[in-house]
């Protein structure tokens, strides 16, 4: 490992040196999607932000168990009595169940179209119930929790005692007080702030289950401390989810992991900044909002094209996972012309080997810049996951690859051991961990090379209409020939 890799802690607020708890094991927990809707850009943000970080802890060398939860139970959601697993199942007249593998097929989907890796494990909150209430037993037992009318409640002013609510999202009970409006249920509470762990359920909630404290429903928070410690142990390494899940969800879990266990389950606590659009919010209320069905299609009036998916992998991957990130055309349009970049390089740099018997003396200028550049790309991604000047590094080294192409920079001056370095340094960090593959088929690639063949052809017969004809059927194509010295070639148009 070059460097030591250095993480933001939303716990503590500072950049930690990463210190497995088990090293060379790594357990990841992040919070998945609750399925009653489409995938929305936000998840995609999130989840590949996570891919990359799970890419990344692989790629040094690690043992990563990587966790990753479905949201299946239709509980209520904070500040909200709408049940919106059973509010989809009854207007479509489905089972809840039905929407529920709908849209986890549609999710799997869509993370597979990004190019995101499968988590090791994908527990489902109903596949998780027994957990659930025996981890409600022992706080109830410790004295963290209390059943009323058939619920029951986080004790947040006993916690307090002990620990210390919002530490996590720096936000002061005394202040969450005074923001809590009167909601249904309130009245069954000792405190405003108490979180349900167990919901009595009404008449109509479709997906319910019969305990000792009634008929019911588990709470929001409770399914990941459940399934997080069952597969990770008492204490794990990262947790991850959007920013917008660091009060209350998170700020939640760790308040069960502490009543239950003693500690906050994790060490350290990861999240993904929001989306906007134009330098605004991305919300629906606002019509700014689209899927990545849409944004593919550019089936959107805000849109004025679609965009390949792997492009859009590159427009996140070039702003930092803590950051905002800003929607417009200009920036997809950039981001589309800096991917196809990279893939016409990655094309190159696939198929390019180090010539046997050159003569070339070494330029230890150059070979110095290259080892410089490749030491670079580790230095950024040890810098708490730096994806966007990890990106900027592998333009520098591209720049290299494309003077080799060119014969401006000889494979001799370079040797063979840095060349490889080289190589293996651009492949592992495009693709191995960024997760950026190219977007033509090997079937598509083969018939390009048919028809450069072709073009070859008519260009040694001097047969120029139809090298023109050619040249031109390619570009409506997307494909460029590329007219070289030693060679005929063809890349993406930029």
């Amino acid at each position: 490992m070059i460097g030591k890799l250095r993480v933001v802690n939303s716990l503590t607020k500072e950049k930690e040196v990463f210190e497995p708890l088990n090293s060379p094991h790594v357990g990841m927990y992040v919070c998945g999607p609750t399925v009653y809707s489409d995938v929305h850009l936000g998840n995609v943000r999130t989840f590949t932000s996570f891919d990359v970080v799970y890419r990344y802890l692989k790629f040094l060398g690690y043992k990563v168990r990587y966790v990753r939860n479905i949201t299946d139970v239709g509980h209520l959601l904070d500040n909200s009595e709408e049940d919106k697993i059973s509010k989809k199942a009854k207007l479509e007249n489905l089972e809840p169940m039905e929407v529920v593998q709908k849209y986890t097929n549609d999710f799997h989907r869509v993370m597979e179209l990004f190019n995101n890796l499968d988590p090791d494990i994908e527990p489902t909150a109903t596949g998780h119930l027994i957990e659930q209430l025996q981890m409600i037993d022992e706080l109830v037992e410790k004295g963290y929790a209390y059943e009323s009318n058939g619920s029951v409640y986080f004790d947040i002013e006993k916690y307090n005692k002990e620990y210390s609510y919002g530490k996590l999202s720096g936000r002061k009970t005394e202040d969450l007080l005074s923001q809590t409006r009167e909601l249904d249920g309130q009245s069954d509470k000792r405190n405003p702030l108490d979180f349900a762990l167990w919901k009595n359920a009404s008449p109509e909630h479709i997906m319910r289950w019969k305990t000792k404290w009634g008929v019911g429903f588990p709470g929001w928070h409770l399914e990941c401390s459940v399934m997080s410690t069952k597969y990770l142990g008492e204490q794990f390494d990262i947790h991850g989810g959007g920013m917008d899940l660091k009060f209350p969800h998170h700020e939640c879990e760790i308040a069960q992991n502490a009543g239950t266990h003693g500690n906050d389950g994790a060490k350290y606590w990861l999240h993904t900044n929001m989306l906007t659009v134009n330098g605004t919010k991305m919300s629906k209320s606002l019509g700014n909002s689209f899927l990545p069905k849409e944004l593919i299609a550019g089936d959107h009036e805000m849109l004025d094209r679609g965009y390949s998916p792997m492009t859009i992998r590159f427009f996140m991957l070039q702003s930092h996972y803590a950051s905002t990130l800003d929607f417009s055309n200009e920036a997809l349009n950039a981001a589309q012309k800096g991917y196809t970049k990279l893939a016409n390089g990655l094309r190159y740099v696939q198929e390019v080997a180090y010539p046997e018997g050159t003569q070339e003396a070494p330029d230890e200028k150059q070979i110095s810049q290259i080892k410089k550049i490749c030491e670079n790309c580790h230095h950024a991604m040890n810098d708490d996951f730096n994806t966007a000047l990890t990106i900027g590094h592998l333009f520098n080294l591209l720049k290299k690859f494309n003077s080799l192409q060119t014969g401006q920079l000889q494979f001799g001056q370079l040797g063979k051991e840095v060349f490889d370095q080289m190589k293996t340094t651009f492949l592992g960090f495009t693709q191995d961990v960024l997760g950026l593959r190219l977007e033509l088929d090997l079937k598509g690639e083969k018939l390009v090379d048919v028809v450069l063949t072709e073009y070859k052809a008519a260009k040694e017969a001097k047969d120029y209409e139809k090298v023109d004809a050619l040249r031109a059927e390619l570009k409506q194509l997307g494909i460029v020939v590329k007219d070289m010295k030693n060679q005929i070639d063809w890349a993406f148009e930029e």
